[in-house]
This record gives C-alpha cells, structure tokens and sequence, in this order.
C-alpha cells in the first residue's frame, strides 16, 4: 500500500507541475507593439541658419538707414572774384 501511495504522489506531482508549467507545449510570446518612428524635418537645418543670418542681416541694415541723419552744412556758393 506504502508503494501505491508513494507511487500516486508522485504521479499527482508529476502532472501537477507540467500543468501549471505549460507542459510540452511551445512558450507563448506576444510581440512589443512598435511605435512609428517621428518623421524626419523635411527642411534642412543648414537653411534655417542661413535664413537666420539673412535676417539679421537685412535687420541691421534698415537699422542703419532708420537713423536720425545729421543736419548737414550747406556750402555757400562761392562767388568769383
């Protein structure tokens, strides 16, 4: 009786383990759901820094064409003699 009983745990171990573990069967895996990659700037960051540049350049030119002018002395014309 010792050997049946003996027998039958470990039997019911035996099943109660693969059940739990999966048995046989091939492991299950879900692929990770891929994000999109961000979509590359269609302008070219070389440009910006160069539209920049001609920006500022254009702004210290008006700058310089907006200032007040300084009066200016008239030359009397001379007169011969």
């Amino acid at each position: 009786m010792l050997k049946k009983m003996t027998a039958l745990a470990a039997a019911t171990a035996l099943c109660a383990s693969t059940a739990f573990a999966g048995g046989l069967s091939p492991e299950i895996t879900e692929a990770a759901p891929a994000e999109p990659a961000p979509a590359a700037s269609s302008i070219s960051p070389t440009y910006i820094l160069l539209g920049v540049v001609a920006l500022l350049l254009i702004a210290a030119t008006i700058d310089d064409d907006d200032s007040e002018e300084e009066p200016r002395l008239e030359k009397e014309p001379q007169q011969p003699g």
